[in-house]
């Protein structure tokens, strides 16, 4: 499997998880992951948004066809190993992923919050992670 993350600063716990999780996946052959440009940082919290581009395998196989109406031949024809529907499944299926909060037929969507309280602080601040999954053409 091809892994590019040379866009990735590597900021966000969920975006990791789902990457490993991605990785197990046979159907997925390619992954780009890249930050957003929604990412921003204020004192109170910091707001980390994450992009990953798919790219699933294709199978070929062959196909009965007739040629000119009247002869039998085979023609060879290919088809994605998985659908993006399928890969909403299999991630919602996943322990420590679930349900998406929004998937349609071209994007999943995570938003995972969390308070984070540093050690010898009073105040803390709320950490958003925002994953999108698109499927790469």
């Amino acid at each position: 499997m091809q892994v590019e993350s040379g866009g990735w600063s590597g900021e966000g716990a969920f975006t990791q998880h789902v990457l490993d999780r991605l990785r197990g996946v046979e159907e997925v052959v390619a992954l780009k992951v890249e930050d957003a440009p929604a990412t921003r940082s204020e004192a109170d919290y910091n707001f980390v948004a994450n992009e990953i581009f798919v790219t699933f395998a294709t199978l070929q196989r062959d196909e009965p066809a007739k040629l000119f109406g009247t002869f039998r031949t085979t023609r060879r024809v290919s088809a994605k190993a998985m659908t993006f529907d399928g890969l909403v499944k299999v991630l919602e299926e996943s322990e420590g992923i679930g349900p998406a909060d929004y998937a349609d037929e071209g994007m999943i969507q995570y938003l995972r919050t969390e308070r984070v309280i540093p050690p010898y602080q009073t105040k803390g601040y709320k950490l958003i992670e925002l994953l999108r999954i698109y499927e790469s053409k």
